[in-house]
């Protein structure tokens, strides 16, 4: 399914927004960014707390400051949860159809996020109230906390699943699971740049917990002092962001091509340009002979905070454009629907029959009829003399449809009609039987489930449509 007009069409929902477009979408990304600096900083956190202990097995220093990080995580998971509401909400009211779609899609993965949620949450507070308890069993602590940090990396890639789900309609088909639609081109490469994320977020926010003023972590460290602390976490930070620079073009190359533009690449180059200029801060902060102060930490956080701001706009430009034509098509064939409601309501109250045109002659009236006549040139030739050409080939007709040209004096230029294979075949076997004096067809009643075409009933089914339009 490579054209957008053959991708599903879901039913959208015929009711307005509750507020102003522009103010839900406005929302949608502030409150997006918000609720994923917590999320950064649960994940990230998990994962340094993970790391550092590990490494406080042969230096102590570390231990410590795991201990201290894995504080952070239980408050930052809780802010995190309750952060998340805006957003889902706005996600829930803009893009209901491509939302629920792919939470449909993604089936028990989705549904099982709760569960999952619940038990990260418990193993977190068991590793961080146990750790002096299971001091005499420190592999059993480690394990603790490297299944909560587990659970934390799979949480967010059901999330990102199923919003990158959204942008994939073309696929819905094809997705049979969540397993199928974690193969989906742009899942990995995201997943992989928000993990970068949360890296380099969560490393610049623990140097300001570390080293502001009055944090006693000093007393409580042995080798390590405030400028061994400045250049770890600035480090981290560096090396994290050029992970997200590294993945930013895979994350480009998989989306789908038609929510690219020109002013989306612009946003882009401006988050790019102030994320270098932010690594240049901190390297030279690594590599700063400066005892412990850290004056350019306010400046590399503004920076890596507008830089948040242009992706994450970015990304809603992107969504966007994406979903576009799509979203048309999806609003069109809702008010299809809702006009053949109206009009089966109408037949049903009346006891009307509904008369079904068959396509070939609909295309041919509409389209065709204005220049071919039965037996006489209007401006083309007629179908007895098309008849005779292609009795026995319809689809020449259907070549001849989509790319004509000048066959001979006399006649005017025909226009080339890009109707699509199956109404062109349609038109060309009519125009043939007309042509032949053959019947072309009669109308008829359509069954279950067929288009009922072109109908004649006149009154409130007329009334509905009339209504669409306007």
């Amino acid at each position: 399914m490579d054209r957008i007009a053959d991708w599903p069409l879901p039913l959208d929902i015929p009711l307005p927004l509750p507020a102003d477009s522009v103010l839900l979408q406005a929302l949608l990304v502030l409150l997006f960014l918000w609720h994923i600096l917590f999320v950064n900083l649960m994940v990230g956190g998990s994962l340094l707390t993970v790391v550092f202990q590990i490494l406080g097995r042969r230096r102590p220093d570390f231990e410590t400051l795991a201990r201290s990080i894995a504080g952070t995580v239980t408050v930052n998971k809780s802010l995190a949860v309750v952060m998340g509401v805006g957003p889902l909400l706005a996600v829930n009211v803009y893009y209901t159809v491509y939302f629920y779609t792919a939470n449909a899609l993604t089936g028990e993965a989705w549904i099982g996020l709760v569960p999952l949620v619940t038990l990260a949450f418990l193993l977190t507070y068991v590793h961080k109230y146990a750790w002096d308890r299971l001091a005499s069993a420190p592999a059993l602590h480690l394990s603790i906390g490297i299944a909560g940090a587990a659970l934390f990396l799979v949480i967010p890639l059901v999330f990102l699943t199923n919003i990158n789900l959204m942008l994939f309609p073309g696929r819905w088909l094809e997705v049979d699971g969540y397993l199928s639609a974690l193969l989906l081109p742009n899942v990995w490469p995201r997943y992989f740049h928000f993990l970068a994320a949360s890296v380099a977020i969560t490393a610049l926010f623990l140097l300001f917990f570390f080293l502001r003023a009055g944090c006693p972590i000093e007393s409580r460290l042995q080798t390590l002092d405030r400028a061994a602390l400045r250049r770890l976490f600035y480090g981290i930070a560096l090396g994290a962001t050029g992970l997200q620079l590294a993945f930013g073009p895979l994350v480009l190359v998989t989306l789908p091509s038609q929510g690219m533009s020109w002013y989306l690449i612009g946003v882009i180059t401006i988050g790019v340009t102030l994320a270098l200029v932010a690594m240049h801060l901190m390297w030279r902060e690594i590599v700063s002979p400066r005892p412990s102060a850290m004056p350019r930490a306010v400046a590399v956080f503004t920076l890596i905070t507008l830089t948040a701001f242009a992706m994450g706009y970015g990304r809603h430009v992107y969504r966007e454009s994406a979903i576009d034509e799509h979203r048309d098509l999806v609003a069109a064939h809702g008010r299809e629907v809702r006009w053949e409601i109206a009009a089966a309501h109408w037949r049903d109250a009346t006891g009307q029959t509904l008369v079904k045109v068959p396509l070939g002659q609909r295309i041919y009236e509409s389209t065709c009829a204005a220049c071919h006549a039965v037996d006489r040139v209007v401006v083309g030739p007629p179908l007895t003399e098309i008849a005779g050409l292609y009795r026995d080939d319809p689809a020449g007709i259907v070549t001849w449809t989509e790319a004509p040209y000048r066959k001979r004096e006399g006649f005017t230029a025909m226009p080339a009609f890009k109707l699509g294979e199956e109404k062109l075949m349609a038109v060309a076997g009519y125009m043939i039987a007309l042509g032949s004096g053959e019947d072309p067809g009669s109308g008829e009643d359509p069954g279950p489930g067929e288009d009922p075409g072109s109908d004649t009933d006149p009154g409130a089914a007329g009334e509905a449509a009339a209504e669409d339009r306007g």
